[in-house]
């Protein structure tokens, strides 16, 4: 067996233009989850800063992980606990946020809810909705992305 080789640091060249390509070109990275519970349906907030129902989700931190800032979002969003691996649905560009944007979504089928989520400054409601009765300001987005997963829709490659 081969030890496998060692990785060199970068050049000073390839640092500098890591520095450069974070300035010029920085992407953006979003969460969202598809929360499904079999008899409530999917879970679902309407912010008070933007307009119509959405999944759950939100930026991924610098230094975080996707499924750990899916993770804290869910709980902050929604009081809600994640118990399965989620898996990822897809990896779809938003160019109505930025030309860098891109958002995550994941599904999960293993969730609990420690307790209702109470409106405050961020999140105006929040509930679980049947995937075939959605408020009617559920967002485009979400409901494409619901038909993707639940009705097996083919999926886009924008938001």
């Amino acid at each position: 067996m081969q030890d496998s080789p060692r990785p060199t640091a970068p050049s000073p060249l390839m640092r500098a233009l890591h520095v450069y390509w974070r300035f010029a070109r920085p992407m953006t990275l979003g969460v969202r989850a598809a929360l499904l519970h079999p008899e409530r349906g999917v879970f679902l907030v309407r912010h008070t800063y933007v307009g119509g129902w959405h999944m759950p989700g939100g930026g991924v931190e610098p230094g975080e992980s996707v499924l750990a800032s899916l993770r804290r979002e869910v709980e902050e969003e929604g009081n809600i606990v994640i118990e399965d691996v989620p898996s990822l649905h897809g990896l779809f560009f938003n160019a109505r946020v930025s030309r860098r944007d891109h958002v995550a979504v994941y599904v999960s089928r293993q969730f609990t809810q420690t307790a209702p989520r109470i409106p405050d400054r961020e999140i105006a409601e929040s509930g679980f909705f049947p995937v075939e009765d959605l408020p009617p300001e559920t967002t485009p987005a979400t409901r494409r992305r619901l038909a993707e997963i639940v009705a097996g829709a083919p999926p886009a490659e924008h938001w």
